[in-house]
Protein backbone atom coordinates (compact mmCIF):
# COMPACT_ATOMS: atom_id res chain seq x y z
CA UNK A 1 0.00 0.00 0.00
CA UNK A 2 2.57 2.03 0.82
CA UNK A 3 4.10 1.71 -2.82
CA UNK A 4 0.60 2.80 -4.03
CA UNK A 5 0.86 6.22 -1.73
CA UNK A 6 3.88 7.15 -3.21
CA UNK A 7 2.05 7.50 -6.77
CA UNK A 8 1.00 10.93 -7.20
CA UNK A 9 -1.87 8.97 -10.39
CA UNK A 10 -3.26 6.81 -8.28
CA UNK A 11 -3.59 9.06 -5.36
CA UNK A 12 -5.49 11.82 -7.12
CA UNK A 13 -7.75 9.63 -9.56
CA UNK A 14 -6.23 11.36 -12.41
CA UNK A 15 -4.80 8.49 -14.52
CA UNK A 16 -8.98 6.95 -14.27
CA UNK A 17 -10.39 10.21 -14.92
CA UNK A 18 -11.53 10.70 -11.14
CA UNK A 19 -11.62 13.82 -9.07
CA UNK A 20 -10.11 13.93 -5.97
CA UNK A 21 -13.74 13.80 -4.08
CA UNK A 22 -14.06 11.04 -5.82
CA UNK A 23 -10.93 9.22 -5.52
CA UNK A 24 -10.84 9.42 -1.74
CA UNK A 25 -14.71 8.60 -1.39
CA UNK A 26 -13.37 4.87 -3.47
CA UNK A 27 -10.91 4.59 -1.16
CA UNK A 28 -12.67 5.00 1.84
CA UNK A 29 -14.69 2.17 0.54
CA UNK A 30 -12.12 -0.02 -0.62
CA UNK A 31 -10.66 0.78 2.63
CA UNK A 32 -13.58 -0.81 4.60
CA UNK A 33 -13.79 -3.64 2.48
CA UNK A 34 -9.40 -4.56 2.28
CA UNK A 35 -10.21 -4.15 6.46
CA UNK A 36 -7.30 -1.69 6.18
CA UNK A 37 -7.62 0.82 9.47
CA UNK A 38 -4.49 2.65 8.54
CA UNK A 39 -5.82 3.37 4.94
CA UNK A 40 -9.46 4.27 6.65
CA UNK A 41 -7.57 6.62 9.27
CA UNK A 42 -5.96 8.13 5.90
CA UNK A 43 -8.91 8.51 3.28
CA UNK A 44 -11.63 9.71 5.89
CA UNK A 45 -8.73 12.47 7.39
CA UNK A 46 -8.17 13.25 3.54
CA UNK A 47 -12.16 13.53 2.71
CA UNK A 48 -12.66 16.09 5.42
CA UNK A 49 -9.84 17.88 4.68
CA UNK A 50 -10.95 18.46 0.91
CA UNK A 51 -14.43 18.80 2.19
CA UNK A 52 -16.60 16.07 1.72
CA UNK A 53 -19.76 15.96 3.82
CA UNK A 54 -19.98 13.16 6.38
CA UNK A 55 -23.12 11.73 4.98
CA UNK A 56 -21.26 11.13 1.76
CA UNK A 57 -18.04 9.58 3.93
CA UNK A 58 -20.51 7.59 5.98
CA UNK A 59 -22.15 6.35 2.61
CA UNK A 60 -18.84 5.36 1.28
CA UNK A 61 -18.31 3.20 4.07
CA UNK A 62 -21.35 1.47 4.15
CA UNK A 63 -20.90 0.54 0.09
CA UNK A 64 -17.58 -0.82 1.72
CA UNK A 65 -19.39 -2.97 4.30
CA UNK A 66 -21.57 -4.51 1.22
CA UNK A 67 -18.68 -5.15 -0.34
CA UNK A 68 -16.90 -6.77 2.66
CA UNK A 69 -20.24 -8.94 3.12
CA UNK A 70 -20.29 -10.02 -0.49
CA UNK A 71 -16.75 -11.43 -0.44
CA UNK A 72 -17.13 -12.87 2.97
CA UNK A 73 -20.04 -14.59 1.89
CA UNK A 74 -18.23 -15.70 -1.51
CA UNK A 75 -15.40 -17.11 0.74
CA UNK A 76 -17.78 -19.02 2.65
CA UNK A 77 -19.08 -20.66 -0.08
CA UNK A 78 -15.60 -21.23 -2.25
CA UNK A 79 -14.36 -22.55 1.04
CA UNK A 80 -17.37 -24.92 1.30
CA UNK A 81 -16.81 -26.38 -2.51
CA UNK A 82 -13.05 -26.68 -1.55
CA UNK A 83 -14.02 -29.97 0.96
CA UNK A 84 -16.96 -30.99 -2.02
CA UNK A 85 -19.65 -29.43 0.58
CA UNK A 86 -23.26 -28.38 -1.44
CA UNK A 87 -22.91 -24.82 -2.18
CA UNK A 88 -26.22 -22.85 -1.49
CA UNK A 89 -27.04 -19.31 -3.04
CA UNK A 90 -26.15 -16.60 -0.87
CA UNK A 91 -27.51 -13.38 -0.76
CA UNK A 92 -25.50 -10.42 -2.84
CA UNK A 93 -23.60 -7.46 -1.69
CA UNK A 94 -25.24 -5.40 -4.33
CA UNK A 95 -28.91 -5.64 -3.70
CA UNK A 96 -29.30 -8.69 -6.53
CA UNK A 97 -26.95 -6.73 -9.08
CA UNK A 98 -25.65 -8.97 -11.41
CA UNK A 99 -22.80 -8.34 -14.04
CA UNK A 100 -22.90 -9.23 -17.98
CA UNK A 101 -22.07 -12.56 -17.19
CA UNK A 102 -24.95 -13.21 -15.00
CA UNK A 103 -23.23 -13.33 -11.57
CA UNK A 104 -23.75 -10.92 -8.84
CA UNK A 105 -21.89 -8.43 -8.50
CA UNK A 106 -19.81 -9.74 -5.40
CA UNK A 107 -19.11 -13.41 -6.33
Amino acid sequence: MEQHLNDQAAIDGSSAGLDARMTELVAIGASVAGHCQPCLTYHVSKAKEIGIADDLIRAAISVGHMVEKGSMSAMREFAKSAVGASIQNAPACCAGAQSKDGKNCCG
